[in-house]
């Protein structure tokens, strides 16, 4: 088994109302594209160390929605969901993505533009999310998404590796 890479993930933020996350995967594309994309599997990544993914439910097809929600350890649960709007696979995925915590989820969703990229069996991974405005995108990251973000890109390495 390959070693993972542990908290690699980097952000930055490229305009007033954008989110990029770059990071390396030690597995091949369409690894990562299957762990990413198989509901079954993103049950075992998405929720990071934060709590247990309850629903993992996907429908990869243009205009096709995605629904994820997990149980946190504090008890109370975390749903996001969205539409697909572009599915190039294992290379592009867009889809919108609300946070259902919020009032009005879908005023406030972001578009988001996955790539995939494979170099010599490695996955190199940008996702660009595009928000409406900056008051959004900073109230994303104000909310501490980067710590969780980079335990569930830790757990989806750890699942594509397992893949192989």
């Amino acid at each position: 088994m390959a070693a993972t890479t542990s908290g690699t993930a980097k952000v930055t933020l490229p305009a007033d109302n954008q989110i990029l996350i770059t990071r390396e995967f030690q597995a091949p594309r369409q690894l990562v594209w299957r762990a990413y994309t198989t509901p079954e599997l993103v049950k075992r990544w998405w929720a990071g160390q934060r709590g247990t993914v309850t629903s993992a439910e996907i429908d990869l097809r243009v205009g096709g929605r995605w629904r994820f929600v997990m149980t946190a350890h504090g008890g109370f649960e975390v749903a996001f969901h969205g539409e697909y709007r572009e599915i190039t696979e294992p290379a592009r995925l867009v889809s919108t993505e609300a946070y259902e915590g919020i009032p009005d989820p879908d005023g406030h969703a972001s578009l988001t533009t996955l790539t995939f990229t494979e170099t010599d069996g490695r996955t190199w991974m940008e996702m660009l999310s595009e928000y409406r405005s900056r008051t959004d995108r900073d109230a994303v990251i104000e909310s501490g998404m980067e710590g969780g973000m980079q335990e569930s890109m830790d757990a989806l390495e750890q699942v594509a590796v397992s893949l192989s």
